[in-house]
This record gives structure tokens, C-alpha cells and sequence, in this order.
């Protein structure tokens, strides 16, 4: 499948994207972005916390091309990626895409997880002292521009200067994920406003339909969502326009 056409799921140019956050080899529950404090998952998708279960789970309740994992261990105390849990999900979603965060700030690290191939290595400005390895990678990742409230995390100029992003961008905003806020509409309208040309999903906050509707009609490319899957707030039945 082309990287033009991997996300498109139901309406042309819309991707609902479920997420996985993984810990200590099991999959947690985001909330607030507190991730220190994030508990093995528990969800009517899966038996247990278990990746693969929780993946194929989730690819069932909803038919996404692509899922996203984020390696809080990585992120967090700079541990290698979890290469086991990763092709555990692989195995249970055949076909299925993954966009990894792994805390990756190297480029040693990114080619390590490329020679792996289990998927496509998204770079957040969290991890990052400079631009360097947003702009050595270009659109061989994808590019999260992180916040959390009104503090941008990362180098101002990966958040200054949309001609540093590769073509897929994620407006990651920490603040909001898990807590039921819905997404920041104005600020994503921003966004987006700077950086027509690239792909723009956001992150945080959805709810549910509604809230991906307005996404959808405000032009981003999809979305990163888990709670509402989980909590069953997103269904297919309830979103076949979405599906």
C-alpha cells in the first residue's frame, strides 16, 4: 500500500488511528498525559493488557489501516524500543501499519528500528535537542509536534518553522489525551492555516463522532484516538460515515 494511501479509510482523506500506549510490556490507559501514573488497561476490546490482544481488539472494533504505539518506556527512561510487544502486534494485525514513538533522538537508534521493519518511526519534538533528525529523516516518519496546555515541548523551532515537518505531522497535545476535552479546535485550525500542504492529524481529547466530524470538516487527515473506542463512545454503528 503506498504511503498516499495508507490512511485512507471510509471517506477519502480521513483516518481514525487507535492508539496503544505500552508499559512494562503491557498496554495502559492514557490519561491527562500523566504518564507516570498510566495503569494496565482494562477494556471490553481484549482479555487483559496484553499487546497483541489489545491490538487485535481494537483493529476489530474499528477497521484502521493504521494503528500508533507509543513506547513510554522509551519516551520516558530511554530504554530501547519494546521490539517484542511490536511484532506481537504486528502478528495479530497482519496488514496493518504502525506508527512507533519510541523516544527517538538518534539516528543510529531510528535506522536500528527501520532495519527492524515493523513500522514507521514517529519522531516527537519532545525528544529532540534540535531539528537535526526531524530534517535528515524527512517523510520517512512522521513528525509529532508535542504540548502540553500552552508549553510547547521541544526545540521553538520545531514548532516555528513548518518547513522543517515531513509531509505527515500529529499536533500531539498531551494535556488533552485521555481527559475528555475534545480536541482544540482554534489551535489545530492554526496549524493548519501555517502548514496547508501537509497532513495534519490531531491528537487528544476526541470524544467521539462528533468531535471527528468537526476534525474531518476542518480539513486534518485524521485523528489518534483510544478512549472513545475503549469506552465505546466510537462504534461503527455509530459512525458508518467515519468507518
Amino acid at each position: 500500500m503506498s504511503a498516499s494511501k495508507d490512511h485512507r479509510i471510509g471517506r477519502p482523506g480521513f483516518a481514525v488511528i487507535p492508539v496503544l500506549d505500552l508499559r512494562g510490556g503491557r498496554v495502559v490507559r492514557a490519561r491527562r498525559g500523566e504518564r507516570s501514573s498510566y495503569a494496565p488497561i482494562e477494556t471490553p476490546l481484549a482479555k487483559g493488557s496484553a499487546p497483541d490482544a489489545v491490538a487485535r481488539g481494537l483493529r476489530d472494533a474499528w477497521p484502521a489501516a493504521i494503528l500508533y504505539v507509543a513506547d513510554l518506556d522509551a519516551i520516558m527512561d530511554g530504554a530501547a524500543p519494546d521490539l517484542r510487544a511490536l511484532e506481537a502486534i504486528a502478528r495479530a494485525c497482519p496488514g496493518t501499519a504502525l506508527w512507533v514513538d519510541a523516544g527517538f533522538s538518534e539516528t543510529a537508534g531510528v535506522d536500528a528500528f527501520l532495519a527492524a521493519g515493523l513500522g514507521r518511526p514517529v519522531i516527537g519534538s519532545e525528544s529532540q535537542a534540535d531539528a537535526g533528525l526531524v530534517t535528515r529523516l524527512g517523510d520517512r516518519a512522521v513528525f509529532s509536534l508535542d504540548t502540553r496546555g500552552r508549553d510547547r515541548l521541544g526545540p521553538p523551532v520545531l514548532h516555528d518553522d513548518p518547513s522543517l515537518w515531513p509531509r505527515d505531522v500529529i499536533a500531539m497535545t498531551l494535556a488533552r489525551v485521555g481527559a475528555g476535552a475534545g480536541p482544540d479546535l482554534a489551535a489545530l485550525g492554526d496549524l493548519r492555516a501555517r502548514a496547508p500542504d501537509r497532513q495534519l492529524y490531531a491528537a487528544g481529547g476526541v470524544r467521539g463522532p462528533n468531535d471527528l466530524r468537526a476534525l474531518r470538516d476542518a480539513g486534518l487527515a485524521g485523528a489518534l484516538v483510544a478512549s472513545a473506542l475503549h469506552d465505546g463512545t466510537l462504534t461503527r454503528a455509530a459512525a458508518p460515515d467515519l468507518a
